[in-house]
């Protein structure tokens, strides 16, 4: 997990404009040898801007045909802040049907996930994994990747929005128990763990962790420490 993601920070570090960040996400997709990765962002003023491993024709009609508008997966995570299994939406209606059986027939693999993203001024973005791979396998895929993959889906959004002249507000100073609470969590630590390594009680950490993400500006827990290690607030 580790070298992946500071393969991917050193990348978009030295990102300096948007094909390079597409060339990141390919680079990222090759990385855990997927199918296909997704980012898409739409900004409060309607502005879209995507990097995607998908077949051009496909992305073609899917725009052309408005597909968005039926997609369940599209439907589901703009109405949620957590990652969405496909499988574990509704395809039965007939306009969703078709969709799914288009998007295969155009390369699209049988499995994914879809991150919901909520980033300042109204935007939101999508990170997607989508692979061709047996449902015993992708739940071993998921719940081995899952915190990384949501590390790596705030990465991306936030050097999107920086290359697109929307950088994060500047943010209030993390407190040194802020610093180390968000430390132990981004080192794979449990909540627990990492009460008990500070030494102090679980509610204790738990107002540490939602000071910092108050600072951050983060929705959640995994957000505040992706920010705080895109931002250099954290080391691992």
């Amino acid at each position: 997990m580790k070298r992946k993601l500071d393969d991917l920070l050193e990348r978009l570090g030295n990102a300096r404009d948007l094909g390079a960040l597409s060339a990141a996400v390919f680079h990222l997709r090759d990385c855990y040898d997927v199918e296909h990765l997704v980012y898409h962002s739409v900004r409060s003023g309607g502005e879209q801007w995507g990097a995607l491993t998908y077949d051009p024709a496909w992305v073609a009609a899917y725009t052309e045909n408005n597909f968005q508008t039926i997609d369940p997966v599209v439907l589901s995570c703009f109405n949620r802040f957590t990652p969405v299994d496909w499988k574990r939406l509704d395809w039965s209606s007939r306009p969703a049907r078709a969709l799914l059986g288009e998007a295969l027939a155009n390369g699209v693999g049988n499995q994914g996930v879809s991150l919901p993203i909520r980033g300042p001024s109204g935007q939101f973005a999508l990170f997607t994994v989508n692979h061709r791979i047996g449902d015993d396998s992708w739940a071993r895929f998921t719940r081995t990747h899952m915190q990384e993959l949501l590390l790596a889906a705030h990465y991306v959004n936030e050097r999107a929005l920086a290359l697109d002249g929307d950088s994060p507000a500047p943010h209030q100073a993390l407190s040194p128990r802020e610093t180390d609470a968000l430390t132990l969590l981004a080192a794979g630590n449990s909540r627990a763990k990492a009460a008990e390594r500070l030494k102090i009680s679980e509610h204790t950490l738990r107002v540490y962790i939602e000071s910092a993400r108050f600072k951050l500006g983060a929705m959640n827990t995994t957000h505040a420490v992706a920010n705080a290690l895109s931002r250099g607030l954290i080391c691992l």
